[in-house]
């Protein structure tokens, strides 16, 4: 029997719904819900009661109990650990496609942004980056390489350039925090729109082992060109983990 405390939860502090009733819904339905109701409230790499806790609390078989985890593992909200149980999955970060750094887009998500600079250098770019930031042949830009955090694991991989001319010291600045709020504050180049396309694609081994991921998982490459009056200022790439980041967007029925 499981011990109750007095108001109503387990030991453990897993809420005690009672048993689940036949009805119009399947018994497996009904445990689905209130599972995804417990995964909300815990952290992401909580455990989950065993098999056996839930049998009892819930009042159904281990059949049932199998079959609604089944459901919220194939849908991301559990994760299966072998010899170790079933724990609530890292929540996947929603973004709507606006302009916005990448501090502010994670706390306007409710999660808290970090960033480790993994390169910065003066160099000239590769042809493609050049006529994106409309250089002279062989005028030197900033490549600045960083990981970025979101509570703490890696949600992405900034791989960005700048013309060196708009921001000549930017190498004793600190990176860690936005670079848009940097260029607008000390060197006037508020980023005001962007030029941005999005593929699919599939992890490098370098980049996997940045993000955390086994070589090969799928990942989100941001393509982005951002302009300041006109003026182009930045060329990035930037690559998320497909598993903790989507894309949403309106759409509406065009002219054609």
């Amino acid at each position: 029997m499981t011990d109750l405390t007095t108001d109503g939860r387990t030991a453990e502090g897993h809420v005690i719904h009672g048993h689940i009733t036949h009805g119009v819904v399947p018994k497996h339905e009904q445990l689905r819900a209130r599972l995804t109701e417990l995964a909300a409230r815990l952290p992401a790499g909580a455990p989950l009661p065993g098999e056996r806790q839930l049998c009892i609390e819930h009042g159904v078989s281990r059949i049932t109990v199998r079959e609604a985890i089944g459901q919220l593992v194939s849908e991301g909200v559990l994760v299966r650990v072998r010899g170790k149980g079933t724990f609530v999955a890292e929540r996947t970060a929603r973004s709507r496609l606006h302009l916005a750094s990448f501090h502010e887009d994670m706390r306007r998500l409710g999660l808290r942004p970090g960033t480790a600079v993994l390169e910065l250098a003066r160099t000239v770019p590769p042809p493609a980056t050049r006529r994106a930031l409309e250089l002279a042949p062989g005028e030197p830009a900033w490549h600045l390489r960083r990981l970025r955090l979101a509570d703490e694991q890696p949600m992405s991989i900034d791989d960005a350039w700048y013309a060196a001319s708009l921001a000549p010291d930017l190498d004793v600045q600190d990176l860690t925090g936005s670079v848009y709020t940097l260029l607008a504050e000390r060197y006037g180049c508020t980023i005001d729109s962007a030029e941005q396309t999005v593929r699919a694609d599939e992890a490098g081994r370098a980049d996997a082992v940045l993000l955390g991921l086994p070589a090969g998982r799928p990942v989100l490459v941001f393509d982005r060109i951002s302009y300041s009056a006109g003026r182009p200022v930045e060329h990035a790439l930037s690559t998320y983990r497909g598993d903790r980041y989507e894309v949403a967007m309106t759409v509406q029925l065009g002219a054609g």
